[in-house]
């Protein structure tokens, strides 16, 4: 027996005394990160927005090509696209839902806007070689069901409402969805809005990206800046075996839905605590070039630098050899020999234990303090 099953359809029920502490520690973690919200500049809301199409994406088993994505977000947020390939049409797509839920979260979400999203995902009306219904909810008379494994020997994970229903589902979805702004806590409804809505399973496909996105929208209008701190699903596919198996234990339940927005909860504290890495890194990386200033390194050594930097502390394995620092900037050896010993000249790199052909380096992070 499926939740949509239950008689007491679709009223869900949590125990707000369970998820007390993990509510706690994320508001905690989301008010540092917020705190710092100057420091995300557009390279760092760009970083962050391919990481969530890329990702979302991935959840779904669909690999896209990640210089596509960062084209289409450059174009969007007005950086430079030099040397960046065309964007898919549907790479665009779902750019462009990403930035409307974020970016446009004090507007309604109607029926209109959720079928504009999931068009947007299906540009040509095609899910790979299948042909599928775009920019409308799905009609046939069909079971829709969620299920993995070999053709004649699949899995039913989930099978969701009858689509004739689907429309009188959406209705009483929106009407929640309007009443419980700002009368419940912004995290738990993003929670119970991700899971509503994928279990309705309006669309023939992608209502897992469009789900995930409502769940964005949510958590943009609790925030209330427009800007895009973290990427949720990043961390969702990191842990998405995880995520499958929680939403199926709702799904088959009886409407108590408390284990599944606590562990929402935990994994968007996990996100969340990525961002703040990133932030700290690249505040770091800032404050190097401004005590930098004046020194005068070539564009290998910074890009070589800047890489290292980027890897993080402890980050870069095996050090920075000859080799590498090669690869990076398309030099000879000797060119590469020579860079490599100005910038430990200036205390920028310090040569790790060993030597001879194996001579490796790693940065002194000391520089960034």
């Amino acid at each position: 027996m499926y939740i949509w099953q239950q008689p007491t359809w679709p009223k869900l029920r949590w125990n707000d005394g369970a998820l007390m502490l993990s509510l706690g520690n994320v508001r905690k973690a989301q008010g540092r990160l917020l705190a710092g919200v100057k420091q995300f500049g557009l390279e760092a809301q760009a970083d962050i927005l391919v990481e969530e199409a890329f990702t979302t994406s991935a959840i779904e088993g669909e690999t896209l090509d990640r210089q596509s994505v960062r084209s289409s977000v450059a174009r969007r947020l007005g950086l430079a696209t030099t040397g960046l390939p065309p964007a898919h049409r549907h790479v665009d797509g779902l750019v462009e839902m990403l930035l409307d839920a974020t970016r446009n979260h004090a507007e309604p979400l109607t029926v209109k806007r959720l079928k504009g999203w999931q068009a947007a995902l299906f540009p040509a009306g095609y899910s790979g070689l299948i042909k599928i219904t775009a920019g409308d909810f799905r009609k046939s008379g069909e079971p829709m069901q969620v299920v993995s494994g070999p053709i004649g020997r699949e899995t039913v994970h989930y099978e969701a409402p009858p689509s004739d229903r689907v429309p009188a589902e959406l209705d009483t979805f929106f009407d929640w969805w309007d009443a419980s702004r700002g009368k419940l806590d912004g995290l738990v409804r993003a929670a119970a809005a991700h899971f509503w809505f994928v279990t309705i399973h309006p669309f023939e496909d992608g209502n897992g990206r469009v789900a995930r996105a409502i769940a964005d929208l949510a958590l943009a209008q609790d925030e209330n800046t427009g800007c895009r701190l973290y990427s949720m699903s990043a961390q969702i596919n990191a842990e998405r075996k995880v995520y499958y198996a929680e939403l199926e234990k709702a799904q088959r339940g009886d409407g108590d839905i408390t284990g599944w927005i606590a562990w929402f909860l935990n994994c968007l504290g996990r996100a969340v605590a990525r961002s703040e890495a990133q932030v700290g890194l690249a505040m770091k990386k800032a404050r190097f070039w401004q005590l930098l200033a004046g020194t005068p390194l070539n564009d290998r050594q910074r890009k070589a630098v800047n890489r290292l930097l980027d890897a993080g502390s402890g980050g870069f394995e095996g050090g920075l050899t000859n080799q590498k620092y090669r690869g990076m900037t398309s030099t000879t050896p000797e060119t590469a020999k020579r860079d490599m010993a100005q910038l430990v000249a200036l205390g920028i790199l310090v040569r790790n234990p060993g030597g001879g052909r194996s001579s490796n380096y790693r940065f002194d992070w000391s520089r960034t303090e």
